[in-house]
């Protein structure tokens, strides 16, 4: 792979136990010593794909980019404090200011109008992106988004962790309570499906879940509500074009309440629901998350 000029390839993410298991990466410095870490493949239109909570890059690259890269130039990223992008902590853990880091690497790429593809969180985030940059995309496709302020598990449960004292806190969860729990998050995520056998060898689950991006994950919830109370006070007025895809057998965000009631707000949206399909149905559904794409650039 070309490193980009002023880029650099990614250093080994430390002391994780499953470091064979990362896609390489090339890092991409910003301001503040930010930096944001993809990986790239395919030709065609520009495409970004962003990860959800919990996941890292890998997560779509196990999924639809694959065969997304049929059709596009893919660029799929770690989330600012997530996988091996650096941010500032607080500062950038709203969905909006997420979106702003990865528009800036977008730009640093110089990829033109892509397509902004997000899942859960991450499908948050590339609505944020769409409202807040909507004359540099071609189209958000956002896969079982969180779109309105809900109570969420991730608040109680890793919440704690942004506060004051939280790195002793999550150093020390990730030692003792950790190892049970994360597995149960990962793999009920999946249901009613189960874990790909493909994912589960392949992803790096000591990386996404080290007590530095955990941490994270609870910036991130405790960020979500004022993120997505400016989402929805957006999405009427919203110009980009939308394609919504949600399984209506998902156990981790409410698909009527979320995307479903998104797609009445955003005008033009599509919405499509998949039958017996859970949380991750980039998984299972990727002709349908393929499509959605291309439909944009048709």
């Amino acid at each position: 792979m070309t490193v980009p000029t002023g880029h650099r390839m990614a250093d080994a993410p430390g002391p994780v136990p499953d470091t064979t298991r990362t896609v390489p990466r090339t890092i991409i410095d910003l301001p503040g010593g930010r930096t944001i870490a993809y990986a790239e493949t395919g030709t065609g239109p520009d495409l970004v794909a962003i990860h959800g909570t919990l996941m890292t890059l890998e997560d779509p690259w196990l999924g639809p980019v694959p065969a997304l890269a049929r059709h596009f130039r893919v660029v799929a990223v770690d989330r600012p404090g997530h996988g091996l992008s650096a941010r500032a902590r607080w500062g950038d853990a709203s969905a909006w200011r997420q979106a702003e880091l990865i528009h800036a690497a977008v730009q640093a790429l110089g990829l033109r109008r892509p397509v902004i593809l997000g899942h859960s969180f991450g499908a948050a985030v590339a609505l944020a992106y769409g409202l807040r940059f909507p004359d540099a995309v071609a189209g958000v496709v956002a896969l079982a988004p969180v779109c309105f302020p809900e109570p969420r598990l991730e608040q109680m449960l890793f919440g704690p962790r942004a506060m004051p004292g939280g790195e002793a806190l999550s150093e020390t969860l990730g030692k003792v309570s950790d190892p049970a729990l994360l597995p149960l998050l990962w793999n009920t995520m999946f249901l009613p499906q189960t874990m790909p056998a493909a994912f589960a060898g392949a992803f790096p689950f000591g990386l996404a879940g080290r007590p530095s991006q955990i941490r994270a994950e609870g910036e991130d919830a405790l960020a979500l509500w004022p993120g997505l109370a400016r989402s929805a006070a957006a999405y009427p007025s919203c110009r980009v074009p939308v394609r919504i895809l949600c399984g209506d057998a998902d156990l981790v965000v409410n698909t009527l309440a979320q995307g479903a009631l998104a797609s009445r707000m955003i005008p033009g949206a599509r919405f499509e629901r998949l039958p017996g399909i859970g949380h991750m149905l980039h998984h299972f559904r990727i002709d349908a998350v393929v499509e959605a794409a291309r439909a944009l650039v048709a």
